[in-house]
C-alpha cells in the first residue's frame, strides 16, 4: 500500500492550498481516509476524515468550516482543500487509510496505512 501525499507549500495568511493523496495497492472504497497534520514540537493531529464512499465526513474544531475533505473513488484520491489559512496551520500533513466499509473512525483511532507528508506553510 502506498499513499502519496502532494499540494503543500508557502502561502500567506488568509489564502488556500489544495492537497491531494493518491493511494496504491488496496481497494480505495473500502477505506476510510484521514488528513493529521504535525508541527514542528508538537504531537500528529487529527484534521478530517472521510467514509469509503464518501457519505460522511468530520473535522477537528480548529478547522471546521475552513477545510473540506473529499475523495474521487475512480481516481483512488483524496482531497483537503483548506481556505482561511491562518499560521497556526503550518504543520506536515498526511494522509492515512482506516480499512471499514462504514462510517468513520474516531479522531484518535489508529489507522492500518500512513503516507509520507507535505509540508504547508502559512505566513502572517
Amino acid at each position: 500500500v502506498q499513499l502519496q501525499a502532494s499540494g503543500g507549500g508557502l502561502v500567506q495568511a488568509g489564502g488556500s492550498l489544495r492537497l491531494s493523496c493518491a493511494a496504491s495497492g488496496l481497494t480505495f472504497r473500502a477505506y476510510a481516509m484521514g488528513w493529521f497534520r504535525q508541527a514542528p514540537g508538537k504531537e500528529r493531529e487529527f484534521v478530517a476524515a472521510i467514509s469509503g464512499g464518501g457519505g460522511s465526513t468530520d473535522y477537528a474544531n480548529s478547522v471546521r468550516g475552513r477545510f473540506t475533505i473529499s475523495r474521487d473513488n475512480a481516481k483512488n484520491t483524496v482531497y483537503l482543500q483548506m481556505n482561511s489559512l491562518k499560521p497556526e496551520d503550518t504543520a506536515v500533513y498526511c494522509c492515512a487509510a482506516d480499512q471499514r466499509l462504514w462510517g468513520l473512525p474516531g479522531q484518535n483511532s489508529e489507522y492500518d496505512y500512513w503516507g509520507q507528508g507535505t509540508q504547508v506553510t502559512v505566513s502572517s
